[in-house]
């Protein structure tokens, strides 16, 4: 069992990293907040394997409190590991901004060097990441972290003030913080490297980020979902949907209902369709036409019902039957008129999608009977 000491463990990326080892097998946490002694702090690493030492100060109301919190509090660690002659990896987390000429910079920098005499002096692993502009999920707004405050902002309708959209930052996301740092934990340093870099970054304008935003909350509108994938816009939509507020985690959508049943659209993508749900009452057909380039995929989740091709210059009927027993996805090919009946003896519900938006100008359906 490795025992790790995290201190600063309820700030932005010690949260983040409690959560990744409280899933860690053979770890066992220990922590060290504001609210700690420095008896309990020495209690700690008497009994403990690794240090990921997080805790510092960015903001303080009084400029000698950066001293305090990001130089002698890594004094005091240092002397309290000499002191019960621990000689256990150390990492820890420092800034772009140490090279600066500014209280924030020049403590981070004195913290730096301490620890860089103690691993000359102990032959010691210490790994001092310097952390580019940290985004993610539990990072607090009106703080440090422009996409906090505009994620924040957006997520409850507060206007975000933005001072030069052309503005390039580098960004580092939370997850890949936390995958550096925790890969530490079972090596031994035996190149003697001190300074690391996330080395996956992504580089954009506070006008993209702006934007990107935006169009995250449009989304409820419009249904129309960015591509949230991969990359940057995958993280930066899931640092944004954690700061939405708890009585908006849910939105309405339009339903359209007729004698036959209704038809709701739930999501359309920029590139690869749209999904939505229609219900049918019992003996509803339908359809009734082909599509010669648009595509789609039918899935029936409640009740049951049968498919129907035909293709549009043949007799031949092809019939699917469908219900919930058996989940199976049907595609539905281009040149083949089809119509779809519900056969049961409740309303059946259908999921459709479609690898196009609808468009009304141009909606590539037309009628023809099976």
């Amino acid at each position: 069992m490795k025992k790790i000491l995290i201190t600063g463990s309820n700030g932005f990326i010690g949260k983040n990293l409690k959560e990744r080892l409280l899933r860690t097998e053979n770890v066992e946490i220990l922590t060290f907040d504001m609210e700690n002694t420095m008896e309990e702090l020495e209690e700690s690493i008497k009994n403990v394997d690794f240090i990921f030492h997080l805790a510092g100060i960015n903001r303080p109301e009084n400029p000698e409190d950066f001293y305090k919190g990001n130089t002698d509090l890594v004094g005091n660690l240092i002397n309290l590991l000499e002191k019960n002659n621990k000689k256990i990896p150390v990492l820890i987390t420092s800034s772009i901004h140490a090279d600066k000429e500014n209280d924030y910079g020049k403590s981070k920098l004195a913290g730096e060097n301490l620890l860089k005499e103690y691993a000359e002096k102990n032959s010691s692993a210490v790994y001092i990441y310097r952390l580019q502009n940290v985004f993610g999920k539990w990072c607090k707004p009106n703080y440090n972290s422009v996409i906090a405050t505009w994620c924040y902002n957006t997520a409850n309708d507060i206007e975000i003030s933005i001072n030069g959209r052309d503005t390039l930052i580098e960004f580092v996301y939370i997850d890949d913080v936390i995958n550096a740092i925790v890969s530490h934990l079972n090596e031994e340093n035996k190149e003697n490297k001190l300074y690391y870099m996330v080395e996956k970054t992504y580089h954009k304008t506070l006008g993209e980020v702006a934007d990107l935003l935006e169009s995250f909350k449009e989304n409820r509108k419009t249904l129309t979902i960015p591509k949230v994938g991969t990359g940057f816009e995958r993280a930066l939509y899931a640092t944004y949907l954690s700061y939405l507020p708890k009585d908006k985690f849910s939105y309405k959508l339009v339903e359209h209902s007729d004698p036959r049943g209704s038809f709701v659209e739930i999501l359309r993508t920029l590139d690869s369709g749209q999904f939505s749900i229609s219900t049918s009452r019992p003996g509803v057909t339908r359809g009734n036409h082909y599509h010669n380039t648009k595509n789609e995929k039918f899935l029936v989740i409640k009740g049951e019902a049968t498919l129907r091709f035909r293709h549009i210059f043949s007799d031949e009927i092809i019939e699917y039957p469908v219900s919930d027993k058996k989940l199976e996805v049907v595609d539905i090919p281009t040149g083949y008129t089809h119509n779809i009946t519900n056969t049961g003896k409740k309303d059946m519900v259908l999921v459709l999608w479609a690898n196009e938006q609808f468009d009304k100008e141009n909606p590539d359906t037309y009628y023809l009977e099976v």
